[in-house]
């Protein structure tokens, strides 16, 4: 498995949120919410120079909002459901936006056979240590997912 890394400078994004406390299906749940009532927000989004939305994240944080990596071994955490938007976006009612730090990312293409272990893993063996949350990152042009695992903040 191939890591890339890529850094990122500070970003937004915009979407529905949750947490770990909300149940097992939680993250699917948020997304359907946020899918369903993406109109309300497309005008916030982020586009590339081609007019094209520059991306969607599964934004992850530790309770305390600073963006540390999920409790008791990634199994407690706050999950925004979302999607990049312009820095001055202010989010309508229903909606939250967080405004990630920049950091520098291993970033892992998921694959059949590859889920967040085993990303980990690699990342691991790669002699990286996780400083923040790990960030799931869709191209919508292409519908591809990566894993973004924080390895330095910028």
């Amino acid at each position: 498995m191939d890591l890339i890394i890529k850094d990122m400078p500070s970003f937004s994004v915009i979407g529905k949120l949750g947490s770990t406390e909300d149940g097992e299906d939680f993250i699917p749940a948020l997304w359907a919410d946020a899918n369903a009532h993406f109109g309300e927000i497309a005008h916030l989004a982020a586009k590339n120079e081609d007019g094209s939305l520059l991306g969607c994240f599964g934004a992850m944080s530790d309770f305390s909002l600073s963006f540390l990596p999920w409790e008791d071994g990634f199994s407690r955490g706050l999950y925004l459901a979302g999607v990049a938007c312009i820095p001055d976006a202010v989010p309508p009612d229903g909606w939250v936006k967080w405004t990630l730090p920049g950091f520098r990312y291993a970033c892992v293409k998921i694959t059949e056979g590859v889920d967040f272990r085993t990303a980990l893993q690699a990342v691991l063996d790669a002699g990286y240590s996780l400083c923040g949350a790990v960030q799931d990152f869709t191209d919508p042009a292409s519908g591809e997912n990566d894993m973004y695992f924080p390895i330095a903040r910028l």
